[in-house]
């Protein structure tokens, strides 16, 4: 009986070893399993964000980037906010001296303005430049001499619409490996847009209100016709651009102004003129401009409505609450 219990014994711990071993195989094989899914996650991150690339930028050139970039640098505050919204603000090594956001924006060294520092530049020894299409005309010799020194120049398109901003993140992204994150920028963008139009859907053609656009105070008074994005965004808030028998950018006389009878004014000068309001406001022969009897005058930060990055929906929704304040109470 003695020999018996203790082949027993030997039998059932046999067993419970075999099916410990068992469970260390399975456990074995999840692991395996975990390593490899993860080891194509990162394949698939580093296809990606796989170099060299090839990019056709702004100015038409076939731009090559042989390596993602370790160190960049922006000449125009709109590359600036989009590199930082994609991630990249710790490879920003110089930015224009308009730049003013984000705040980290300002802790880079500083390149100049229109005509930027190419000698600066080069001592920074950049991976990348990123370059604009509105600099293209006065840039030219500056952008070549960065070339000629062996710097990769990509001038991002000077956008005009919100398709053409998505571009310019877009573009922004696969230079620098962040296709990603330019991805999720991008639909981000549009899912607010939509959100504000949403909103603003529910005005009737009775309810439209006409909108006077002050980019410049009096007696200059400089306003947004149509093919403006001032223009494209006062029709996603569903409204009407008082200006919109006029073209691009222009300058209106008072009297013009006065004509058009806007609902709404709204100036986008206030971070450098005191008072905006007061001064619409207080104008001689305004009285019965129903923007001025109602008190329908309104600041928005210009930078929201006028810098092409992916700020530019707060510009939006900034708009639409001024236009439509009822609806966002």
């Amino acid at each position: 009986m003695k020999k018996i219990h203790i082949l027993l014994l030997a039998l059932l711990f046999s067993i419970g070893v075999a099916a410990g071993c068992g469970n260390d195989g399975n456990n074995t094989n999840e692991n395996a399993s975990n390593e490899s899914q993860t080891d194509q996650e990162q394949t698939q991150d580093s296809e990606e964000a796989s170099f060299p690339v090839t990019i056709t930028d702004a100015a038409d050139n076939e731009v090559v980037i042989e390596e993602e970039p370790q160190k960049i640098v922006s000449l125009i505050p709109s590359n600036t906010e989009i590199a930082f919204e994609l991630g990249l603000g710790d490879k920003i090594v110089g930015v224009s001296d308009f730049d003013n956001y984000p705040p980290e924006a300002a802790e880079k060294e500083m390149i100049g303005g229109m005509e930027f520092n190419v000698e600066k530049i080069i001592s920074l020894t950049p991976d990348l430049v990123l370059a604009h299409g509105s600099v293209m005309g006065s840039a030219t010799e500056g952008l070549q001499q960065l070339r000629d020194a062996g710097i990769t120049v990509l001038v991002v398109n000077d956008a005009k619409s919100f398709e053409e901003v998505y571009t310019s993140i877009e573009m922004i992204g696969k230079a620098a490996g962040a296709n990603e994150q330019a991805e999720t920028t991008i639909q981000q963008m549009k899912d607010d847009l939509q959100a504000v139009k949403d909103k603003t859907a529910e005005v009737s053609d009775e309810e439209k209100k006409s909108v006077f656009v002050e980019v410049s105070p009096s007696p200059e008074i400089f306003t947004a016709g149509s093919n403006t994005f001032m223009d494209e965004m006062l029709g996603l808030i569903n409204a009407q651009n008082a200006a919109e028998e006029q073209e691009g950018w222009v300058q209106m006389n008072e009297e013009a102004i006065i004509a058009l009878n806007p609902d709404v004014i709204v100036t986008t000068y206030g971070y450098y003129t005191e008072n905006p309001k007061e001064l619409v406001m207080s104008r001689e022969g305004w009285g019965d401009v129903p923007a001025i009897k109602n008190e329908n005058v309104y600041d928005v930060h210009s930078d929201l409505v006028t810098r092409t990055g992916p700020r530019l929906v707060q510009g939006v929704e900034e708009l639409a609450e001024a236009v439509y304040p009822e609806l966002f109470q």
